[in-house]
């Protein structure tokens, strides 16, 4: 999502608090839970990692092999060979009596070892069969026989009940393409947004590396290929994310949006302590691993290396480099609100706590009149500094303040209990969504922390939404998550008829902690500085969400097209409206098909799709010329996408090329201009993962709306889009207020107009086309007529008390 911006300006024990301890009972007590918990915690994660490496065998395999041994060696049969008569000589002797425990201990480790051999030539068949791409490239109507057989051995050899790491030791190691493919596929992509004397020279450049440089910097990659889990994927965190000095706010963060026409309880201190418990069920499931892996089109695994750090993960900022902390276990969540930090607890000695006791333990903060102290209200606005600036601040606050700082950086995750409601409003929708997308990405400067991996965000009205560093995963990943966390809370957890969270408040609990900041004199000029260019760049993202109700994926599907790629063509048609050119467009692509892979660039704007926009400009081309032109457009589109789900995309071949060139401190004016180019539109799908734990049918209105990120360019566009369900796409669209060039508005008009001009090239779409383009009062009411499809008023959007589900 956000990681266009950051690809194109990349640069080559807890603390005690020293108190004394009353050596009493309860303490001792407390100590042995605590000493309880740990081990069995590490057991279950022994086991589950057990369970991982062995898969798709089990641990009955190994006694139903050592039976097999037992009961041939008993008939006079030796399946060994001779191989357990010589481990028996290896043995000690322990005399006559022990003859028979010798043959067994033989026996067990003959059948350990032939059980390891089995287990390892079952990960290599499986890795050698999904290896295998081709049925990517076909239809699921005509598959062909090749296809067919390997869908059936993957079938076999992939065990049954697999859990979310099960597959992780039979993924391949994702390929480095040819150097000449990639550049050909390079120039081919830069032809149409690039002039003919441009064209020209950038071909001279391309041809001089392939000539003096390429093969030197190709071979270090292959051998890197070979020799660490993926070629790209650590250097792409390093370099892209952690050495980048510039903000994470806009720069590098995301959001994720609440449901859009439905918030199920006015009480924040309630949807807290719902979503809070919600997302530490995912963590307890994570821990167990009873996610079950992704599935691509449900037959091909994904890899789930990114799972491991969505909890109890803080980007740590450095002077030249950041790094990600990542701690096995937090039992806390850390709080701010009005100024103020709190460590809050989420366990007892009988576990989880309940989202009533939760939701008691947020009404305290909300209801504690202590005021903050001195710029401790803005603190946080340092996560959101320089790195580098933050970083040389973060060393005096870790001297003075290292246990608050502790709390917070090693908390689970984040809480912001903003004092302001959000989300959508009958009285002016457009920009109620508006606000709502700016206050989850940007919010005030200093009431997020931006180092966590994520901050849930808890509006007064109840109103949620997720802000995410990108570093350490991206969305996919947090989308699992929070798809769960939604359902989980609404439809499992649910909430009493007064909107409180079910259950009984716990009295026993103690308060929430208050996080005491001894800041030093030096540092408040800094966090005066930090605000003060936190909220500039705040104030200048200009940020659009709209619901696209006219059609959405089941008009799309009737029209046997890739959803994907008929929102895309739609963008350049939209963008091309917008700026008057084309231009250099990314869409991100998972690699994930590949162990540690993360994603690959998706370069939409073909010449085929510039061929299908002047043709729809043309006044002279009529519908059907249009239409087939559009066919070929997506067509390009679909194999340019696959072709970088295998690993064959240009983007990240090229970035690892330079890499290698600026280690071995080569001057490469191809590589050089490769990574000089700007992504003036920056476009990404929210998928939707887990549509089984929502009844789309029965409440259509508990969908997530999906979520949103800074523009690439500071005078270029970011949009992400979702399909929420079958006949709705939202789309969340940025800019920066102080470009000339861009208007968040006025491209979400344009999207809307080629979405309605691209549908009515169908037959079953030309009654969605409208008559006229005008932006006057009737239209802009149409475009947002979204509103009067649903009852929004404050009643039915902040109470659930009769029209939620999990009543």
């Amino acid at each position: 999502m956000a990681e266009a911006r950051q690809a194109v300006n990349f640069l080559p024990s807890l603390t005690s608090d020293r108190g004394e301890v009353e050596l009493s009972g309860p303490v001792l007590q407390e100590i042995y839970l605590s000493g309880l918990r740990s081990w069995k915690r590490h057991f279950l994660r022994f086991w589950n990692d057990f369970l991982t490496g062995v898969f798709p065998a089990t641990p009955l395999s190994w006694l139903f092999l050592f039976s097999a041994i037992q009961l041939a060696w008993f008939l006079q049969l030796d399946p060994s060979l001779g191989l357990m008569e010589k481990i028996k000589e290896l043995l000690p002797d322990w005399g006559g009596q022990h003859h028979r425990l010798r043959g067994v201990l033989a026996a067990a480790l003959f059948a350990s070892c032939l059980w390891g051999a089995l287990i390892f030539t079952l990960h290599v068949a499986l890795r050698l069969l999904l290896s295998y791409h081709g049925w990517l490239f076909e239809s699921h109507e005509a598959m062909s026989s090749p296809t067919k057989t390997w869908l059936a051995l993957v079938r076999i050899f992939s065990g049954r009940h697999p859990v979310l790491f099960s597959y992780q030791r039979s993924l391949p190691r994702q390929p480095v393409p040819s150097v000449q493919d990639t550049v050909r596929k390079y120039l081919e992509s830069v032809r149409p947004v690039l002039s003919d004397e441009d064209f020209d020279w950038t071909a001279v450049l391309a041809q001089e590396f392939l000539k003096l440089q390429a093969s030197l910097l190709q071979w270090y990659l292959w051998l890197k290929s070979w020799w660490a889990s993926n070629y790209v994927s650590d250097w792409w965190e390093e370099f892209v994310y952690l050495r980048s000095r510039n903000s994470l706010m806009v720069n590098s963060n995301y959001y994720m949006m609440d449901f859009l026409y439905v918030t199920p309880t006015p009480l924040q201190a309630a949807r807290a302590g719902n979503a809070v418990h919600a997302l530490l069920l995912y963590r307890h499931r994570l821990n167990r691993q009873e996610i079950p892996p992704n599935l691509l089109m449900g037959m091909r695994p994904l890899c789930s290396a990114q799972y491991e750090k969505i909890f109890n993960t803080t980007r740590v900022p450095g002077v030249q480099k950041d790094y990600i902390r990542h701690l096995q276990d937090s039992r806390h969540v850390a709080v701010f609100h009005q100024g103020r930090f709190f460590r809050v607890g989420t366990h007892s000695q009988n576990g989880l706590l309940s989202p009533r006791a939760l939701e008691q333990q947020f009404q305290r903060i909300l209801d504690d009149p202590s005021p903050a102290c001195p710029h401790e209200e803005h603190l946080a606005a340092l996560t959101a500094a320089p790195r580098g600036m933050w970083a040389q601040v973060r060393k005096s606050l870790k001297t003075r303040a290292a246990h608050a700082l502790e709390a917070v950086e090693g908390a689970a995750f984040f809480v912001s209990l903003d004092a302001e409601p959000a989300g959508l409003t009958r009285e002016d929708p457009a920009a109620s969504l508006d606000a709502y997308a700016h206050a989850l990405l940007a919010g005030r400067g200093h009431d997020r922390w931006f180092d966590k991996s994520f901050t849930l965000i808890v509006f007064s009205n109840g109103k949620l939404g997720l802000s995410l560093e990108h570093s350490w995963a991206d969305c996919p990943i947090t989308g699992h998550m929070w798809e769960f966390t939604l359902a989980t809370e609404c439809f499992q957890l649910g909430y009493s008829a007064d909107g409180h969270c079910k259950g009984r408040p716990d009295p026993t609990l103690p308060q929430p902690q208050r996080l005491q900041w001894d800041l030093p004199e030096q540092i408040h000029s800094s966090i005066s500085l930090a605000l003060r260019g936190a909220r500039t760049l705040s104030s200048n993202i200009d940020c659009h969400v709209f619901p696209f109700s006219h059609f959405g994926k089941s008009f799309i599907k009737r029209c046997h097209l890739s959803s994907d790629s008929f929102i895309q063509m739609a963008l350049q048609l939209a963008h091309f409206r917008d700026r008057g050119h084309f231009c250099l467009t990314y869409e991100s692509a998972m690699t994930r098909l590949y162990l540690e892979g993360r994603t690959e660039t998706v370069r939409s704007c073909t010449r085929e799709a510039c061929n299908f926009v002047r043709a729809m400009e043309d006044k002279e081309k009529t519908d059907p010329q249009c239409l087939t032109l559009f066919r070929v457009a997506v067509e390009k589109h679909q194999a340019l996408l696959k072709a970088a789900m295998c690993g064959q995309g240009v983007d990240r071949h090229l970035f690892a090329l330079y890499i290698v060139s600026r280690f071995l401190h080569m001057q490469s004016p191809f590589l050089t201009q490769v990574h000089s180019e700007q992504w003036q539109l920056s476009t990404s799908q929210i998928p939707v993962q887990q549509m089984h734990l929502f009844d789309v049918h029965n409440y259509p209105d508990y969908v997530s709306s999906g979520g949103g990120f800074g523009p690439a360019d500071d005078h270029g566009y970011g949009v992400s889009y979702i399909f929420m369900g079958d006949d709705m796409i939202t789309f969340h669209i940025s800019s920066k207020k102080s470009s000339t060039k861009t208007d968040s508005h006025r491209l979400g008009q344009h999207i809307e107009d080629a979405l309605l001009d691209v549908a009515s090239l169908f037959q079953a779409g030309r009654h969605l086309k409208r008559r006229f383009r005008g932006l006057g009062e009737e239209d802009s009411g149409h475009r947002h007529g979204f509103i009067s499809s649903k009852t929004v008023d404050s009643k039915e959007t902040t109470t659930s008390t009769t029209h939620n589900p999990f009543q």
